[in-house]
C-alpha cells in the first residue's frame, strides 16, 4: 500500500508538467482530447518544449520554499535574524520534523527534479523529430540540467544526503539517501552539462531575461565543487563568470525594486506582473516582502534582525542600513523614498493622527513630526510584542516593494519583486575563499578588496575589523564578509556550513552554541512515513 502510493505520488509529479506546468495558472496546450493527452498532442511544436521547462522553473515560485525554507536557513540559523511568528522554534534550533516550510520544501524539490526528468525525455524526442531546432534544444536542454543541478544543491546543502532520482519513475521514490557528497557529485556533473549548453546572460533576447545563463551555471558549478573541496576547480569556474557581470557602483541599488535582473545579478527567482515576459505570464506574488516590514507599518513584522548584526559592522560600511534598518535610521530604499518614505505608509499617517498618546508617540519622530524612519531610539518598533522580543531592527533587503502596504483590509500584501538566489559579489566572496584556501592570500584580499570598496564608498580600510574587532585571517575576513555582503539573503549560513565553520562561526559572534546536527534541516516526518528507506538525520 505504501508503495504503490509513493508511487502514485511520483506519477502525479509527473503529470504535473502537463497538468499545471505554471502554478495552475494558464494552460500552455492546445489539443483535441484533454481528457486522454498523448504525447503526439502534448509536444507537437517548440512552444510546448519551451513549457515544458518553464514548468520547472516554476519549483521556486512559491513562498513557503523560498523564505520558509531557503531564507529562514540562510538567516535564522546564523542568528542574524529572528521569528516572531508561529516558527519561533528556529531561534532556538529546535526545528520539529514535522514542520511544513521544510516539507513543502522537499516536496516541490522533488516535483521540479520529476519534471527535469521527464524533460530531458520529451526534449530528446522533440529534438529528432524535428519539432526543437539544435539551438532551442541544446538551450532547453542546459536550462533542464541546470534547474535540477540547483535543486539537489539546495536541498543537499540543507538536508545533507538525499536520495539522487535521475530518471522516469525509478525506484517508485523508494531510494535511500546517497550522501552528501554523492549528492553534490551530480549537481557538479548537471551543472558541467548546463555550462556547455546554455547562452550567456547578454546574449538572451530581453523578453528571456531571467531564465538560467552560462554564468549562473559556472556559479552554482563553483559553489558545488567547494562543497566537495575541490578548490581548484571551484576557483576556475569562478574565472569563467568574471569579467561578465560587474558589482553595482551602489550597494542599495543591488535590491532596488526597480532595478530587477541588474548587472550584478547572477540568477534570480522571477515574481512577475503578468505579460511582461513571454516566458513567465503567469502573475506569480509573493508575501516574502510583508513578512520582513515591520508591524508598525504592515501589521506583520514575523521576521526581525539581531542587533548584533547592526552593530557588528565596521564603522563607515555603507551596507549596514541597506541590510538592517533599525531605531532612528531612514529607509534608504530609492523606491520607499520615492513613495514618500516610512511616513507614506497609511497605519503611520493613521498613527501620527492617533487620540492615543501612547500610540501617536510610537509614530512621531525626534522633531515632533510625522515619523520618517524606523521607529527612534526612545519608541524602537517592536509591535504588538508585550514581552519586547523584538529589537526594532528589520531586513531592509526584504523590505523594499514601495507597493507593499501589508496593512490588514484593502492594502497589498503579495508583492511581484524578483528574489535573487545568486549574485556577482557572492562569486567573488567565494573565489577569494578559494584563493586563501590554495595559499594565495594576496590573490584572496585583492579579491576581497574588489566587494570592500564597494562597500565602503569606494575605498575600504587598510585595516579589517568586524564585531568590534581587528581580523587579520584572511579566511576569517571571508566569512565576516559572507555575512556583512549577504546577510539578509538566501546565501550566509550556506556558504558558513559549506567552509565547515557555521557552528564555530556562531559561537564566536553570538556565544551560541548549535546543537549537535542542527546545522542540517531534518528530514520531514512525512517523507520517513512514506519512504521507509529514509533515515534522519541526527540530532532530531
Amino acid at each position: 500500500m505504501k508503495k504503490n502510493k509513493i508511487k502514485y505520488i511520483y506519477i502525479m509529479a509527473v503529470a504535473l508538467i502537463v497538468a499545471t506546468p505554471f502554478s495552475c495558472k494558464k494552460g500552455f496546450l492546445d489539443q483535441t482530447d484533454s481528457s486522454n493527452p498523448t504525447e503526439q498532442a502534448l509536444f507537437n511544436k517548440a512552444s510546448d518544449g519551451v513549457a515544458l521547462v518553464n514548468a520547472i522553473y516554476d519549483t521556486y515560485q512559491n513562498a513557503d520554499l523560498l523564505k520558509k525554507s531557503l531564507w529562514y536557513y540562510a538567516n535564522f540559523q546564523t542568528h542574524d535574524f529572528f521569528n516572531w511568528g508561529n516558527d519561533r522554534f528556529y531561534n532556538t534550533y529546535a526545528i520539529p520534523t514535522t514542520f511544513g516550510g521544510i516539507q513543502v520544501f522537499w516536496q516541490r524539490a522533488y516535483i521540479g527534479i520529476a519534471r527535469a526528468n521527464s524533460a530531458l525525455v520529451i526534449l530528446q524526442t522533440m529534438k529528432d523529430k524535428g519539432v526543437l531546432t539544435d539551438a532551442l534544444f541544446q538551450r532547453l536542454t542546459g536550462e533542464v540540467y541546470f534547474l535540477r543541478g540547483m535543486t539537489y544543491y539546495y536541498l543537499a546543502a540543507s538536508f545533507g544526503g538525499v536520495p539522487l532520482e535521475l530518471s522516469n519513475g525509478a525506484n517508485d521514490g523508494l531510494k535511500p539517501r546517497n550522501t552528501q557528497d554523492e549528492v553534490f557529485a551530480q549537481v557538479e556533473s548537471d551543472l558541467k552539462q548546463a555550462a556547455s549548453l546554455l547562452p550567456w546572460k547578454e546574449e538572451y533576447p530581453a523578453e528571456e531575461l531571467g531564465r538560467a545563463s552560462k554564468g549562473a551555471a559556472y556559479a552554482y558549478l563553483g559553489s558545488a565543487q567547494m562543497w566537495l573541496k575541490k578548490y581548484t576547480d571551484a576557483l576556475a569556474s569562478f574565472n569563467q563568470v568574471v569579467g561578465k557581470y560587474t558589482l553595482l557602483t551602489d550597494f542599495v541599488d543591488v535590491h532596488e525594486y526597480t532595478n530587477e535582473n541588474n548587472a550584478e545579478s547572477i540568477f534570480e527567482v522571477q515574481f512577475i506582473p503578468a505579460g511582461t515576459q513571454s516566458w513567465g505570464a503567469g502573475n506569480e506574488v509573493a508575501w516574502i516582502g510583508t513578512f520582513g516590514m515591520p508591524e508598525e507599518v504592515s501589521n506583520f513584522g514575523y521576521d526581525y534582525g539581531n542587533k548584533g548584526l547592526y552593530d557588528g559592522f565596521q564603522t563607515g560600511d555603507l551596507r549596514k542600513v541597506p541590510t538592517i534598518i533599525g531605531p532612528g535610521d531612514v529607509h534608504p530604499g530609492k523606491a520607499i523614498i520615492a513613495r514618500g518614505g516610512i511616513a507614506s505608509y497609511p497605519l503611520v499617517k493613521a498613527g501620527f493622527a492617533s487620540t492615543d498618546a501612547a500610540v501617536k508617540a510610537k509614530y512621531t519622530g525626534d522633531d515632533g513630526k510625522i515619523i520618517n524612519t524606523c521607529g527612534t531610539i526612545s519608541h524602537p518598533w517592536v509591535g504588538s510584542d508585550p514581552s519586547q522580543l523584538r529589537t526594532g531592527y528589520y531586513s531592509t533587503k526584504m523590505w523594499r516593494d514601495a507597493t507593499l502596504d501589508g496593512n490588514s483590509g484593502n492594502s497589498t500584501i503579495f508583492g511581484a519583486q524578483n528574489q535573487i538566489l545568486m549574485r556577482y559579489s557572492e562569486v567573488l566572496l567565494s573565489k577569494a575563499e578559494c584563493q586563501a584556501r590554495g595559499g594565495d592570500n594576496a590573490g584572496a584580499l585583492a579579491t576581497l578588496k574588489l566587494v570592500r570598496d564597494r562597500a565602503f564608498g569606494g575605498s575600504a580600510p587598510a585595516v579589517y575589523m568586524s564585531e568590534g574587532k581587528v581580523v587579520t585571517d584572511v579566511l576569517q575576513m571571508v566569512y565576516h564578509e559572507y555575512r556583512h555582503e549577504l546577510s539578509g539573503e538566501y546565501s550566509t549560513f550556506y556558504d558558513l556550513r559549506r567552509a565547515g565553520v557555521a557552528t564555530a562561526f556562531i559561537k564566536e559572534v553570538y556565544a551560541i552554541d548549535i546543537p549537535a546536527g542542527h546545522e542540517l534541516y531534518p528530514i520531514p516526518q512525512y517523507e520517513i512515513g512514506l519512504n521507509p528507506n529514509l533515515t534522519q538525520n541526527p540530532g532530531y
